[in-house]
């Protein structure tokens, strides 16, 4: 959505996290700026970040009171399982640079959260809607010489679906049994987010060769869904984002790093060019300064005193060398002064523009770091986790001689075990 082709292009993204991770985002969305570092935002603008819906306290104290109050259900639901999800709405800033800033902003993501309560099912389940608009765009401010704001919209959620409980055979009376005991709102990410049949023009379900019904992703649905109702709301200058993106996961840190390595191959680029544009120049002068060479065999024309005064003679030939030259020598120094002025500012902008890449190589390096480092540690410790819990099972399956009743599953752990 940022090639800079002109085209706007609308963005969803969702993100999905665990209660030990939602504190992230609630930092980052609501300013908390006790632990809160961002070189992007401008504090001074952080007022008028717009609320759509005010959490009431934190995002995990929400959710502890929607489910005391019987509006959730967890039941079924593990420990560590993605209780909260986060919607990410988006457009080029330059969409919004040309449609009057940030007025209309406000409306355009006022409309997109309708849309995201639509998404999500309803706005009980929403915790927290906010647009931002004190972070700086540094490329496009950078670019046009004035600052630009990069507006988007944060909905913080949590993914529920309507779940059937039925009677079970222990049921007292047999007439119950497979009949709806009751209706709960159950939180569930994989639930709200599983795949749907893909539909042709008709609205039929679309089936493969052998008959089997052909799925579109949950993520390829939002981008669908969050698109229609833009155009449905009146903007209608605005393109699907592409398919085939794979932002649904992307984190703060990953998605800063993919603008910046943007940013940094422009400015590689502009360097590159001013650096033959300093080379042009050289030459040209170099070509002028030959040129003077000429006018240096002023100096081996002889002059003649005139008697009785102070003045000199020259034959006509020598004299209208003598003119040619000077008013050749006057031009070029005019040239060689203007052309020494450009190649001063051109050698001035590629020192910035160099300073500008070593700034953002640093940059980089260290989110790559960070990011690196964070997933592994991450992955680590998710790994020995679930090995702890497989060695556990598999320890009270032999105290108890019970391997007879997980044949296919032992022979399958011994073989992931040998890869």
């Amino acid at each position: 959505m940022a090639r800079g082709d002109g085209v706007y292009r609308t963005s969803a993204r969702n993100a999905r996290m665990t209660a030990a991770k939602v504190g992230n985002a609630q930092r980052h969305n609501e300013r908390e700026k006790e632990s809160y570092t961002n070189q992007d935002i401008v504090p001074e603008r952080t007022e008028m970040n717009v609320h759509f819906k005010m959490p009431t306290a934190g995002y995990t104290e929400m959710f502890g009171q929607m489910v005391a109050g019987g509006t959730i259900s967890i039941r079924g639901l593990k420990a560590d399982a993605e209780k909260f999800g986060e919607l990410i709405f988006d457009v080029n800033s330059a969409y919004f640079y040309n449609h009057g800033g940030y007025e209309f902003a406000k409306q355009f993501y006022a409309d997109a959260y309708k849309s995201a309560i639509k998404i999500v099912g309803g706005e009980q389940y929403i915790l927290s809607a906010v647009m931002h608009a004190d972070e700086r765009n540094r490329a496009m401010s950078e670019s046009l010489g004035e600052d630009v704001y990069h507006y988007h919209l944060h909905v913080v959620y949590i993914p529920v679906v309507k779940k059937d409980v039925l009677w079970t055979k222990r049921c007292k009376d047999p007439a119950l049994v497979g009949t709806v005991k009751e209706r709960i709102t159950q939180v569930s990410m994989s639930k709200k987010w599983n795949s749907k049949p893909a539909l042709d023009e008709n609205g039929t379900p679309m089936l493969t060769k052998n008959g089997k019904a052909v799925l579109k992703k949950s993520y390829s649905v939002l981008q669908d869904d969050f698109f229609q109702d833009m155009c449905s709301a009146g903007y209608d200058d605005v393109e699907r984002g592409e398919r085939g993106s794979s932002e649904e996961h992307l984190t703060v840190t990953q998605f800063k790093v993919e603008r910046e390595q943007e940013r940094l191959a422009d400015i590689t680029e502009q360097t590159a060019q001013k650096t033959q544009e300093a080379a042009a120049l050289d030459k040209r002068i170099e070509k002028i300064q030959k040129q003077q060479m000429a006018v240096q065999s002023v100096d081996k024309i002889e002059v003649k005193p005139v008697p009785l005064s102070s003045k000199v003679m020259l034959e006509r030939s020598e004299y209208e060398s003598l003119a040619s030259a000077a008013k050749k020598y006057i031009t070029q120094e005019k040239k060689e002064s203007k052309l020494q002025k450009a190649l001063d500012a051109a050698h001035k902008l590629i020192a910035e523009l160099k300073a500008q890449i070593a700034a953002l190589t640093k940059e980089l390096f260290e989110f790559k770091s960070i990011h690196k480092k964070l997933n592994t540690i991450g992955l680590e410790q998710e790994n020995e986790a679930l090995r702890k819990r497989i060695r556990t099972y598999e320890d009270v399956i032999s105290r108890n001689n019970l391997w007879g009743y997980f044949a296919k599953q032992k022979e399958k752990m011994v073989n992931r075990t040998e890869l």
